[in-house]
């Protein structure tokens, strides 16, 4: 008899749930240096990749202490994985873009 408890393999058609839940909104964290037009460069980004238009008001501006460089928070709808790592690699592959998550 097996006891179903700390170390027990749930059964096979109790699947572990992703992480995150498709759609959702979700906010990406975008660093780069703070300088003209950065803020358009990404929502063009976003907007490359989503094949939509990303409000302005879905962007929150966060300029570092000294002002040098500029954290975006950029809060989209998402419909799926595949959306988001796609975002994620156009971020990675952008050479504006210093720091993302």
């Amino acid at each position: 008899m097996t006891k179903d408890g700390p170390g027990s393999t749930p059964p096979a058609e109790e699947e572990k749930k992703p992480l995150i839940e498709y759609p959702t909104v979700y906010t990406f964290k975008v660093m780069g240096k703070q300088e003209a037009g950065f803020a358009e460069h990404v929502r063009a980004l976003f907007r490359k990749q989503m094949g939509t238009e990303v409000s302005p008001d879905s962007i929150r501006e966060q300029p570092s202490t000294k002002g040098k460089y500029i954290s975006l928070s950029v809060s989209v709808y998402l419909l799926s994985e595949e959306q988001r790592r796609a975002i994620y690699k156009e971020l990675h592959e952008d050479e504006r873009v210093v720091y993302y998550l």
